[in-house]
């Protein structure tokens, strides 16, 4: 056994199943291991896109993805799923190929120091200097990625370990449950005795909210309670079914429909807010009382600084204070009253006919069209403001969007994996032209590995969200329109299927034949962004300046 082959097996022996990437000439020893091993490896058309599948797959079961390139260029292309990983913290394992460190005879060719490199976008990254290391430090590099708070680590093989004879004696580190610890009763107590005085308390879910293994003890937390809730983006769906206490997504920082709840709040109790998330609300001097619940203490910014804090495992924290106040809080629901009014101003002209289509009534239709179980993958751009703002989930991570990094490219590749992950449910990714052309090719990726996915292009010739930015600071309109491929002659070029949605009542019947019709399927739709000024910056505007918010 070669070091290769044992890293291999240590990979199996941390349950991994799927590795993506783009091997080279310094990972195949590694790549003739995983041709022999259970391990299946899934060839990307770019190191980018396997950093997102990999990322996306921490973020869906709560076990680290890996994925795989060689050195200097293909590692660099690493970088951006590295950051993606780690601010949305997701776990993640990159392994990356180098020179042999023993003897260099092709002397600094392709060489950049890697570990240097990730180390400020990674939560350790190291090399493997001898093969005998490699099973201690592959269970060390796993439990690093999935602890709390969760995010990718790197570990860089070079060709003459992966070569060197494995040391008989160098044993597999079977994996074992590590259960954080539970907050402490005295911040339990000082947490119920905090809720047991507001007089309009308010619940917000965060990123954090969002890990798989949260759903049901969350679900269980606010129906015990009954006091209303709100969401980061990344904490849509951490709820899950129909409670009748949702009030909104908080999808900007201040003055929408949903800020005349959070405005009228006297406590906030912030469960899994991570600060990485674009503001859900500006803390001020005149502001609520804040409580955050979380794995970690609060991380303390300009704008979002709790009085009071509950650190430990979330779920079982939360049962214990559940505990403490379960029927005992007269004003649980004080701000209810405010939800019908929030709800119906973010569901205005949701069905409205206009072509292009209104990216109200893209959200409406795809709602239509999505099971509750379905997955929704988007990639990053002005349409991601309008899903987190009105699209309705009722399952946990179905709506999956980042609002940490923000990159745009990742919005294919994430909804591949939640396809390989999950064959037998609806996945769809949204993407803008812009973002869906950075990495495009992996159409090829996913009619290769034979999935069931539908991409919806949302098409308006122009970064779109930057261009808004720049119409909203009064600049004019400037170097930010560019041209198109026909997206359907350029879906079946891949072998895949493709649409176009040609007026505004064929969006839900077009879905609907892609998905029937297995595959992977392309459907382009013009969208009309003049909604971005009129609703999220004039109507807004006109509503807080009457006072709407304070109401």
């Amino acid at each position: 056994m070669n070091g290769a082959e044992l890293l291999v097996s240590a990979l199996e022996n941390e349950g991994v199943q799927q590795i993506f990437g783009v091997p080279g000439e310094e990972n195949l020893d590694v790549v003739e291991a995983l041709r022999q091993s259970s391990i299946q490896l899934v060839l990307t058309r770019h190191e980018q896109a396997a950093a997102f599948m990999a990322a996306t797959h921490g973020r869906l079961t709560g076990r680290p993805g890996v994925c795989l390139s060689t050195l200097g260029p293909g590692a660099l292309n690493l970088t951006t799923g590295a950051a993606y990983a780690l601010l949305g913290a997701m776990p993640m394992v990159m392994i990356t190929g180098q020179k042999g460190i023993l003897s260099r005879k092709q002397a600094r060719f392709q060489i950049v120091d890697m570990v240097a490199t990730m180390t400020p976008l990674t939560k350790f990254a190291r090399q493997i200097v001898s093969s005998a290391s490699i099973p201690t430090i592959v269970r060390e590099a796993f439990r690093v990625a999935q602890q709390e708070r969760p995010g990718p680590v790197l570990l860089e093989l070079p060709e003459d370990i992966a070569a060197e004879a494995a040391v008989a004696t160098a044993l597999l580190v079977p994996p074992h449950p590590i259960d954080p610890p539970v907050a402490p009763a005295e911040a339990l107590d000082r947490a119920a005795e905090l809720i047991l005085k507001a007089e309009r308390p308010l619940v917000m879910l965060g990123a954090a909210a969002s890990r798989p293994r949260l759903a049901e003890a969350l679900s269980d937390f606010v129906r015990r309670l009954q006091i209303p809730f709100f969401n980061t983006q990344m904490g849509k769906g951490s709820v899950s079914g129909g409670s009748g206490l949702y009030l909104g997504t908080a999808a900007l920082s201040e003055r929408d429909y949903v800020h005349r709840a959070i405005d009228r709040a006297d406590l906030i109790v912030a469960i899994g807010h991570d600060t990485v998330e674009k503001p859900p609300f500006l803390m001020g001097p005149k502001g609520p009382t804040v409580l955050h619940v979380g794995y970690l203490p609060a991380t303390v910014e300009e704008v979002f600084f709790p009085h009071a804090e509950v650190v430990g495992d979330v779920g079982p924290s939360l049962r214990l204070l559940a505990d403490r106040l379960e029927g005992k809080l007269p004003n649980a629901g004080a701000l209810l009253g405010l939800r019908e009014e929030i709800l119906a101003r973010i569901a205005d002209r949701a069905e409205e006919s206009r072509y292009p289509l209104t990216p109200q009534r893209i959200v409406h239709d795809v709602r239509q069209v999505m099971p509750e179980d379905g997955i929704v993958c988007l990639d990053n751009g002005m349409y991601k403001i309008w899903f987190a703002r009105n699209y309705r989930t009722r399952v946990a991570n179905t709506l999956l969007l980042d609002n940490a990094l923000a990159t745009m490219g990742a919005g294919l590749p994430s909804a591949m994996m939640a396809a390989l992950l999950y064959p037998d449910r609806r996945v769809l990714a949204i993407c803008g032209d812009g973002g869906f052309l950075m990495n495009s090719q992996e159409l090829e990726t996913a009619v290769r590995l034979g999935l069931n996915l539908v991409v919806l292009i949302l098409q308006d010739n122009a970064y779109g969200m930057i261009r808004w930015k720049q119409a909203v600071d009064g600049y004019s309109d400037f170097g930010l329109t560019f041209g198109n491929p026909d997206f359907v002659t350029y879906a079946k070029a891949y072998g895949a299927k493709g649409s176009r949605v040609e007026s505004p009542d064929d969006l839900v019947s077009t879905l609907e034949a892609a998905f029937a019709g297995g595959g992977i399927h392309v459907v382009a739709v013009p969208v009309d962004y003049s909604e971005n000024i009129r609703v999220l910056v004039e109507e807004l505007r006109d509503q807080a300046l009457s006072g709407g918010s304070n109401d």
